[in-house]
């Protein structure tokens, strides 16, 4: 009779053991914050505002309005450069060209990436870009869930920012900029 009763419960709990660990996860859905479409035109801001330290960088979906899961920004007129390389310890940030040409490294990969092309950035991998064309780009770039991304681009004067800057913003400062050029 155990062992009839062993049979049961290992029938029972072996479609479980196949169920990938995805299946179980939980999300962080709740009700919208607003039901009502938030548009934004082109070569603007959310909330018209600028931000000095980034040039050309424009907020299109703010933090609040998706209660945490996703802060999405234009950069326009990013030109020869970009941020150093760094680590997200709970965003993946992922990035959209839409004009020009940049360099990616994501962990130990290098990739050159031009308009309609995309790129991962997982979490707690180190990644940077950086312009590499003859002309300015500009890119999309999201980060799921939100963290204090927005507050980031919100105090930064530049991309260059100190080690302690970066670690108030949930993330890990580990070298220089990638060279563009």
């Amino acid at each position: 009779m155990k062992r009839r009763s062993f049979l049961k419960s290992a029938a029972t709990a072996f479609p479980l053991a196949l169920t990938p660990s995805f299946a179980f996860a939980t999300t962080h859905l709740s009700d919208p914050v607003s039901k009502e479409a938030m548009i934004v035109p082109a070569g603007h801001d959310r909330l018209d505002e600028t931000h000095p330290g980034f040039g050309g960088l424009e907020f299109k979906v703010l933090t609040r309005e998706t209660n945490g899961n996703l802060f999405v920004i234009e950069h326009a007129n990013a030109v020869h450069g970009g941020p150093p390389l760094h680590l997200h310890l709970e965003q993946e940030e992922w990035f959209y060209v839409i004009e020009g040409e940049f360099l990616f490294q994501i962990g130990d990969k290098q990739v050159k990436l031009g308009p309609g092309e995309s790129a991962l950035g997982p979490r707690r991998v180190p990644h940077a870009f950086a312009v590499t064309g003859r002309t300015p780009g500009r890119m999309i770039i999201a980060f799921s869930p939100a963290g204090s991304m927005e507050e980031f681009f919100r105090g930064a004067s530049s991309p260059q920012q100190s080690a302690a800057y970066y670690r108030k913003h949930g993330m890990e400062l580990l070298g220089p900029p990638l060279n563009g050029t």
